[in-house]
Order: C-alpha cells, then sequence, then structure tokens
C-alpha cells in the first residue's frame, strides 16, 4: 500500500455546522465570501447557536441514530468495499452517529472518492433493510480524511480507531497489522503477547 488514510464521518443531522464541538463547514468571517478553517494545526470553528439552529432548520429528515443492527452490516459492507477495490481496511469503528475507517490504498488515488465509496457502499443494506431515509441518506455531507504519513502515524490511527468508547460494532485486520508493523508493535495493536526474551 502506498497511501494510508483515517477516514471519519458522521450520520445525517448529528453533527451539525455551528456546533459546540466544533465544525468544519464555510462560515463569514466579516464582508466578502465565505471561508472554511479547515487547515492542519489551525483552529476550527465552534459554538455558533444561529448557525447550528439554521442548519437544524433546514434538515430534510430526522437526526440519524445507529444501532447495533446496522453496525453489524456496515462493518461487513466496509471489508467487502476495501477488498473489491484492493484497499487495505486495518480497522473499523461504528459508533451512534459516526464511523472511523484506517485504509491502505495502492497509489494516490483522491481520500475523498475513497471515503466516498465506503459511504455509498455502506448505503446500500441499509437502503436494502430499512429503505432509503427521509432525508435520503444515512451520512452526512463530505466528512475527514486524515492521510497517515509515516508508521507512527499509521499506528496512531489503529490505534484510535481501536480504542473508541461504545462502539456499536468493530474490527482489525490483524494479517494487515501484522504485515505493516514488527511483531511487537502488531502484538500491541492485537492485544496479543509477544514473543518471550531469552
Amino acid at each position: 500500500m502506498d497511501r494510508f488514510w483515517l477516514l471519519t464521518w458522521a450520520t445525517y443531522g448529528t453533527w451539525l455546522p455551528g456546533d459546540a464541538r466544533g465544525f468544519v463547514s464555510n462560515v463569514r468571517d466579516g464582508p466578502g465570501p465565505e471561508v472554511r478553517h479547515n487547515l492542519p494545526g489551525t483552529p476550527y470553528d465552534a459554538d455558533m447557536p444561529g448557525l447550528r439552529r439554521s442548519a437544524r432548520d433546514n434538515l430534510k429528515g430526522e437526526p440519524i441514530w445507529l444501532g447495533r443492527d446496522h453496525a453489524e452490516l456496515l462493518v461487513p459492507q466496509f471489508r467487502e468495499t476495501a477488498g473489491c477495490r484492493g484497499w487495505a481496511l486495518f480497522a473499523a469503528a461504528v459508533m451512534a452517529n459516526h464511523v472511523h475507517l484506517v485504509v491502505g490504498v495502492p497509489g494516490d488515488p483522491d481520500p475523498s472518492d475513497i471515503l466516498g465509496d465506503f459511504k455509498a457502499y455502506g448505503s446500500r443494506p441499509l437502503n436494502r433493510r430499512w429503505g432509503k431515509p427521509p432525508s435520503g441518506t444515512w451520512w452526512a455531507e463530505g466528512g475527514s480524511k486524515r492521510k497517515l504519513p509515516d508508521e507512527r502515524a499509521l499506528f496512531g490511527g489503529v490505534r484510535y480507531v481501536r480504542d473508541q468508547e461504545h462502539p456499536l460494532a468493530g474490527w482489525l485486520d490483524a494479517d494487515a497489522i501484522r504485515t505493516a508493523f514488527d511483531g511487537s508493535l502488531a502484538c500491541e495493536l492485537l492485544g496479543e503477547r509477544g514473543p518471550s526474551g531469552p
């Protein structure tokens, strides 16, 4: 694999522009065009109640909260999507209102395309089982695409996804982890005992 990404996206309506937890969306900094504060290492916007109210009023359906039944369909679909694309899905965690994946890809495809594929193919089993939601989508627009440029970052990304609190479903690819990391790091991620010393 040539590139590694930590992908994160929210379910529809559960993390709106203006949210007190922080958000990345177009905002006005004064007169002139809207701006987006999303450069790595710079502050992002947070706590704009008027913007949040406006976003909530414009929802096309109720916010979507996932349950265990949803998550148990999503993880196998993410694995299948990665396999069909020739990607390595290192880790997955599905929470009630968001998803985290760590994926390795050959070449250098646009990370927005990778994220879009996981969201689109993830929607299919949900639509088959529950029908399309009133909003027309299960997911918020866009998502976070963090490049994991080296082994340390990849290790941190896999550990971050593995250690999510209260996942509805989670998964680690032991083979991909053993291939990417030396024995002790792989054992740490997988919670296994390493070889004993002399």
